[in-house]
């Protein structure tokens, strides 16, 4: 069956339904009659989160949802309502609260998201209550597994998550979209300790696929490797010094420092409003020549990708840094209108109870032409990030603090000692134009990422060359 079949089944068709088609598109008519955007917003999501702390599961739940959004945009203004009952009376409600944004206005009716019969990842719902027991036991078998590795770990943390999100959307036209979803994840932590000392070690996994992906032996052994290596190295490492010094970044996951320090700067909505750092900016040269950033959504089964944004359009690969030259930004359907510009397929949303915003989906910078050899023999003295924890970032000015998880010095040209308690402090416009090299190794990470705007969460993928920045302000713990 076609998304569009599955969800007017789940929407339109249930034994419970009370929502009928023909009078939902009526109403949605009447509503946005004097807007000039808007849609009506289904979805049904099921979700299900497994976690074990120490050997024990710790957490279990499985959750459905359904409900609608109904918006309706008049120039700048927007009138939203949504609700969890999908009933004629209450979408009349929620047309009657969202049509008063157009009272006394006269709009002209945007022109739909252009078509597409694209499809990006599997239509198949991931969930099922036979596979439930089946996750269960997959986490004991990691936990097993981690401390039969080494004989250090201490405490093992595992967890798997899954979802299934069916959409469709709606327009005053009689235009139609919808999409199917599927998004799984596996997460693992390890504590390891010696001589008193205590370290931890992380690692996940996941995109828009089924939970083979996952959960497949090499798959998830792999994991466990991986973050047991990473707490093993934290116990050698050193405090790490402070300073000015050369960074070279790693490929991969470290671009959520790309995502949080520029990625939201080039946004729609900070642009039009012109609170970014890049307000103003378009067509002059933002970043060293050799820097190109995109955002995709179009990579098939990445955690970021979409085949439809929250507004029914398709996604796109948007260039935003073009050889360091500011050429775009991320758009939804209603900055992309009043900017006069091209709607990208960035407008989305956590939910039906929220209104979609310019976002991003899959953002990463390019590669180059060096090798990370390279760019580690031709610093003296600095710091090698290769995995990053948390961060913070200042939408306005630019200015981030991010703290490495996984960091060495280089000395002399060589990586040397790990290193404890690294953060990386600058400001976005000004370290893209301090990479002077980047490199041939463009990753995309594992697929963990989740973005936070204005209170919303959705999934997100990021992805980059190793880099080399000239200088930035290391915060450090070393004495």
């Amino acid at each position: 069956m076609t998304p569009l079949a599955v969800t007017d089944k789940l929407f339109f068709e249930r034994a419970d339904s009370v929502l009928d088609r023909a009078t939902a598109e009526a109403t949605l008519g009447s509503a946005l009659s004097r807007s000039d955007d808007g849609e009506l917003y289904l979805e049904y999501r099921e979700g299900e989160q497994i976690s074990l702390d120490d050997g024990r599961i710790r957490s279990a739940g499985f959750d459905t949802s359904l409900g609608f959004g109904l918006r309706a945009i008049a120039g700048e203004a927007t009138g939203y309502a949504h609700a969890s009952e999908l009933s004629d009376a209450a979408l009349r409600r929620a047309a009657d609260s969202v049509a008063a944004v157009a009272a006394g206005y006269s709009g002209t009716a945007a022109e739909p998201p252009r078509a597409t019969n694209a499809r990006l990842y599997s239509d198949a719902n991931p969930l099922g209550a036979t596979g439930f027991p089946k996750r269960t036991a997959l986490l004991a078998e990691i936990d097993a597994y981690a401390r039969g590795k080494d004989a250090r770990v201490v405490q093992v943390m595992a967890s798997v998550i899954g979802e299934w999100q069916a959409v469709q959307i709606m327009r005053a036209d009689g235009n139609r979209v919808a999409d199917l979803r599927p998004l799984v994840r596996l997460n693992v932590s390890v504590v390891v300790e010696q001589n008193g000392r205590r370290e931890t070690g992380s690692h996940g996994l996941g995109g828009r696929f089924a939970y083979d992906h996952v959960t497949a032996p090499q798959i998830w052994r792999g994991a466990v490797d991986e973050a047991l290596r990473q707490a093993l190295v934290n116990l050698e490492s050193v405090p790490a010094p402070a300073g000015e010094m050369e960074v070279v970044l790693g490929s991969g996951w470290p671009g959520i420092l790309l995502h949080e320090a520029i990625g939201h700067g080039l946004e729609g909505d900070f642009n039009r409003k012109k609170t970014s750092a890049f307000a103003g900016l378009l067509g002059t040269r933002i970043a060293s020549p050799g820097v190109t950033v995109v955002d995709d959504g179009t990579l098939p089964d990445r955690r970021g990708s979409l085949t439809i944004d929250d507004e029914g359009t398709p996604t796109s690969r948007t260039v935003l840094i073009e050889d360091g030259i500011l050429v775009g930004f991320m758009q939804d359907r209603l900055n992309a209108r009043l900017m006069r510009m091209r709607a990208t397929g960035n407008g989305r949303r956590q939910s039906y109870a929220h209104a979609p915003m310019p976002r991003m989906t899959n953002t990463l910078m390019v590669a180059g032409p060096h090798s990370p050899d390279e760019m580690i023999r031709s610093v003296r003295r600095g710091l090698y990030a290769v995995n990053f924890g948390g961060g913070q970032v200042d939408i306005t000015s630019g200015k981030f603090v991010f703290s490495a998880s996984e960091a060495y010095l280089i000395e002399d040209g060589k990586v040397t000692v790990p290193v404890k308690g690294a953060t990386l402090i600058g400001n976005g416009p000004d370290a893209l134009t301090k990479v002077v090299l980047v490199g041939n190794d463009m990753t995309l990470d594992p697929g963990i990422g989740t973005c936070g705007k204005n209170g919303q969460g959705v999934p997100v993928g990021v992805g980059q060359p190793t880099l080399k920045l000239s200088a930035l302000t290391v915060g450090g713990t070393a004495t």
